[in-house]
């Protein structure tokens, strides 16, 4: 029968979709917070290493910038989602997108939130 009870769902999928939303969560902070690295190494080489920066040679930047950008915007699309999956406040849902700003803050974050509860409970498997 796939009657009224079809339409509420039952522990295992609420479980199942929690878990879900926290790997997602955790796979893009820490892919946002992987990419920034690599941003800035492209960025040394290019100001730093490279003798003359204005020299129209670009380096790793072209690739990496775009790869973080994309990342950083999936991050921000995540954190919307997650406000609204695991029931944030306002607060926190901007302490999550600020985070997105400073280098690795996003890594640092999901770590936090994860042990305060804020990623809902992973499931204890025996």
């Amino acid at each position: 029968m796939t009657g009224v009870n079809a339409a509420v769902p039952d522990a295992q999928s609420t479980t199942d979709n929690q878990r879900r939303m926290r790997t997602i969560f955790r796979v893009v902070a820490f892919a946002e917070a992987v990419s920034w690295g690599l941003l800035l190494v492209a960025m040394f080489f290019k100001w730093v290493v490279q003798d003359d920066p204005h020299a129209g040679l670009e380096g790793g930047v072209p690739i990496a910038g775009p790869i973080h950008g994309v990342i950083f915007i999936a991050y921000v699309a995540v954190c919307f989602v997650a406000w609204i999956h695991f029931r944030w406040t306002p607060r926190t849902l901007v302490l999550a997108l600020a985070c997105s700003i400073p280098p690795f803050f996003t890594a640092i974050f999901e770590v936090v939130a994860d042990r305060r509860g804020l990623l809902g409970r992973p499931s204890r498997r025996p």
